[in-house]
């Protein structure tokens, strides 16, 4: 009865040893970084945001400006020009908080942008990935760079350079 008990037990870890999905792992960081178009467009992105936060700056040190001087001759400016000195630094400010939003908000230049730069490699990067799996057997791809959750995994599943290597970028 044991034995047979067993033989079940046996032969039951062994379809499901037969049954196991394959697993791989990418590094989108490290792909990103060994592509030379990529790096040299996100060099380009990184000084255009530049670009923009020193207009975005140059418009805040404006009000600042106004501020400080509407501060320093509070005392004799009549109650009407009081009001106009504060609704133009209002405005001062609200065209900066608008510009800000214009270039760095969630829907701003800066992500558009970004977002043009990255999808053709990502589609790239995809294509990659899927064939890989496809002639591999791989069911699951995890992208090491976005999962916080991996502690540790075995280098040997990493299939990063394979993935250069099909976009013609060999490592």
């Amino acid at each position: 009865m044991k034995k047979i008990i067993f033989l079940c037990s046996l032969l039951f870890l062994c379809s499901l040893a037969g049954v196991a999905q394959q697993f791989a792992l990418i590094d989108m960081e490290y792909i990103f970084q060994n592509i030379p178009e990529y790096e040299k467009a996100n060099k380009e992105l990184a000084e255009q945001t530049k670009k923009w936060q020193s207009e975005v700056e140059a418009l805040q040190q404006e009000a600042q400006k106004m501020y400080k001087a509407y501060q320093s001759e509070l005392s004799t400016l009549t109650p009407q020009m009081k009001t106009q000195r504060e609704e133009a630094i209002v405005k001062k400010e609200q065209e900066a908080q608008d510009l800000k939003k214009k270039y760095f908000g969630a829907e701003g230049e800066l992500m558009k942008k970004r977002q043009t730069i990255m999808a053709p490699y990502q589609d790239k990067i995809y294509e990659a990935v899927k064939e890989i799996s496809q002639e591999e057997g791989i069911d699951v791809v995890i992208d090491r760079a976005s999962a916080m959750s991996i502690i540790y995994a075995n280098p040997a599943i990493d299939i990063s350079n394979e993935v250069l290597a099909r976009m013609g970028y060999s490592k």
